[in-house]
Order: C-alpha cells, then sequence, then structure tokens
C-alpha cells in the first residue's frame, strides 16, 4: 500500500482528502498498485497552457489616419491575455503588375479566428492598394477557406459625408464572398449609442478627420468594435 507521493523529489504523507499540484510532475507507476475511494480530481490549467485566439488586423493607410485607428483596435486586442495578434500593412512593394503578391500572409490568416479589415475610402471606395489585396484572397474564395471566421472593418474620409458606408459595404460583401461572420456596431445613435458611433454608421468604425487629428470618439469606437470581435471569437472558440 502506497503510504505517500514523491513530487519534485519531496515525499509527501498521503491521508483522506489530500491535495497535490502535479502540474509538470513525472511519475513512474511500474508495478504500482492505486486505490482511489471517493476521489475528485481537478484539472487546472496555468496561463501557459491557455489556446490562443488569433486576430488578425489587415489595413492599408496613407496618412496615418486609418493607420491610427489600426494601432487603436491592434492595443485593444492585444491587451487581451487570451488573444495573439497579427498585424499586418498593405505596403506598395507587395503589389506587382496591379498583384498582391505574399503568400506568408495568406498561410498567417489562415490561422485566425477573425480578421478586421482597414481601408482610408478614396473616391467612394476602398483604396487601390486594398484592392489588390482582397482581389488576391480570390484564390481562397474557391475553397472557402475563410468560411466561418469572423470580420470586421474600419474606415475614414475627410468628410462628415465622404461616402465611407460605401467601402464598409464591400468590406462587407468581400466577407461574405468568403463566407464570414460580419460584425458590426450596437450602438444606436441618439438613443442607446454607448456614447460612440457619432457618425451613425453601424456597419463598422466610419472616423473623419480633415486636419490628420482623429476625433477621440471615433478612437473609442474603434476599441469598442475590437473588443466586440473579441468576445465573439470567444463565444465561437
Amino acid at each position: 500500500m502506497i503510504d505517500y507521493v514523491s513530487i519534485a523529489g519531496s515525499k509527501t504523507p498521503l491521508n483522506l482528502n489530500s491535495t497535490f499540484d502535479i502540474r509538470h510532475s513525472t511519475f513512474d507507476i511500474r508495478h504500482s498498485t492505486f486505490y482511489i475511494l471517493h476521489s475528485t480530481f481537478y484539472i487546472l490549467h496555468s496561463s501557459k497552457d491557455k489556446i490562443l485566439i488569433n486576430i488578425a488586423v489587415v489595413y492599408f493607410t496613407k496618412t496615418d489616419i486609418t493607420g491610427t485607428l489600426a494601432k487603436t483596435i491592434i492595443k485593444t486586442v492585444e491587451s487581451q491575455k487570451d488573444v495573439n495578434v497579427i498585424e499586418f500593412k498593405i505596403e506598395g512593394p507587395e503589389i506587382i503588375e496591379g498583384r498582391f503578391v505574399n503568400d506568408d500572409i495568406f498561410l498567417q490568416l489562415d490561422k485566425c479566428a477573425a480578421i478586421i479589415f482597414g481601408t482610408p475610402t478614396y473616391m467612394g471606395g476602398v483604396s487601390a492598394q486594398f484592392k489588390a489585396f482582397a482581389d488576391a484572397t480570390s484564390e481562397l474564395w474557391c475553397s472557402q477557406k475563410w468560411a466561418g471566421k469572423i470580420a470586421a472593418g474600419f474606415t475614414s474620409g475627410s468628410a462628415l459625408n465622404g461616402d465611407q458606408t460605401s467601402t464598409l459595404q464591400y468590406l462587407v460583401t468581400l466577407s461574405n464572398q468568403h463566407g464570414m461572420y460580419w460584425v458590426g456596431l450596437d450602438s444606436a445613435l441618439g438613443f442607446n449609442d454607448k456614447g460612440l458611433n457619432r457618425l451613425g454608421c453601424q456597419l463598422g468604425v466610419v472616423a473623419q478627420s480633415a486636419d490628420g487629428l482623429l476625433h477621440k470618439t471615433d478612437l473609442k469606437t474603434a476599441e469598442y468594435l475590437a473588443q466586440r470581435v473579441v468576445n465573439l471569437a470567444r463565444q465561437l472558440k
């Protein structure tokens, strides 16, 4: 009969209601007999054992207004202990003869539970650089590799009504082409707006700046959308 347990070289007497922390312990149970009566075992997972949720932020920025939104979203996502952030800023050299070429980022995005897209609004739509990236995802569309992932979006423009909504509508269409779940805002302007969404668009984050500085409410809205994505990713985990 066993009257003690040796853990990390120390002998611990056995008695009723004994509790042991056996994480990272090794046991040699050859030629041993165990009698387990009316016992309950609890398996505790340390923070190191948690499975991280991968969330990507893919964006293009020229004047860094959209980039500031992206950084705000990334900071919010990074603050979560169970989330890993993949930041990808679309760069001009990756676009060759009008086609976006970067196989590595698509391999990384394939591992993500959520992708948050960002682009400034140019001439009533997404930037050419972002569109090149979007067109390159058609190779993933054939096999619906992004189906079931979460999607969200943000954009910026210099005018209060600079057709930024058209940009978000395109991002919604892109996401649905891939079979993704789009996440917008639950902020009803003037009623239950939570002090967010000052321009009243619930498709995603719409920011406006004519002087290169972002309104604090637009930044708060970006933080809020980021947290919504994280919360949903946890639920679907």
